[in-house]
């Protein structure tokens, strides 16, 4: 038997067959309108089913702002529930038939809400720069090490010092006019003082103390 042509046309060499998703968005160009492809619509709804998807992961206090339906709500609170994997997939289905009844504001509320939590909190990122600051200050003056021992006395003293010695090694340069280079070393300091402030709390006393201290006055790195 012979095979059956598909109808269609060619754009720039290109065969395009008629109805498909590559024919729809031409004619919508060509009507001028706004009106969505179905490209584009398949395209929204996986979207808005991973945004269903992520809402398990939601922490309590931002799911609880984003006032969603109660339907939705008590939907992923069952899917959390749920161990079996067709009953998941067929719950997960339901979840995104509810996410599609959201408005355009809710499900942009949802998308914010979700990238508030990958972002770090304020002291977090406090913390990140107090450990920086500390390597930069431990590997550039001997006091620092004195001031660290000081204000962290629970530090692990011999090793913080052995590091600080490799650090300050491996920081020569090779040769003249070549760059330093960080090794483990130049690492394990950033994590070793990370862990002493957790240990503390996360506290930014120490340091806020250290950032006054004339003694540190224009080292920073």
């Amino acid at each position: 038997m012979s095979r059956k042509l598909k109808r269609g046309y060619f754009v720039k060499g290109q065969f395009v067959a008629e109805g498909s998703a590559l024919d729809l968005e031409f004619k919508r160009e060509l009507k001028g309108t706004d009106e969505p492809t179905r490209t584009d619509l398949k395209r929204e709804s996986t979207e808005v089913q991973k945004l269903g998807e992520d809402l398990l992961s939601l922490r309590a206090d931002l799911m609880h702002k984003l006032a969603l339906p109660d339907k939705l709500i008590d939907a992923v609170a069952e899917a959390k529930r749920i161990s079996n994997f067709e009953g998941l997939r067929r719950q997960m289905q339901f979840i995104g038939k509810q996410m599609r009844l959201l408005t355009p504001e809710q499900l942009q509320a949802v998308r914010e809400a979700l990238h508030e939590q990958h972002l770090p909190s304020a002291q977090e990122t406090l913390l990140l720069h107090q450990a920086e600051t500390w390597r930069e200050r431990l590997l550039a003056d001997d006091d620092a090490l004195g001031q660290w021992l000081t204000l962290s006395p629970s530090t692990d003293s011999q090793n913080l010092r052995a590091l600080v010695r490799q650090a300050r090694k491996d920081a020569k340069p090779e040769k003249p006019g070549l760059a330093p280079r960080h090794g483990r070393a130049y690492r394990d300091i950033f994590q070793l003082v990370r862990e002493q402030l957790v240990a503390a709390n996360s506290s930014p006393e120490p340091l806020a103390a250290a950032d006054n201290d004339s003694s540190y006055r224009g080292q920073d790195a």
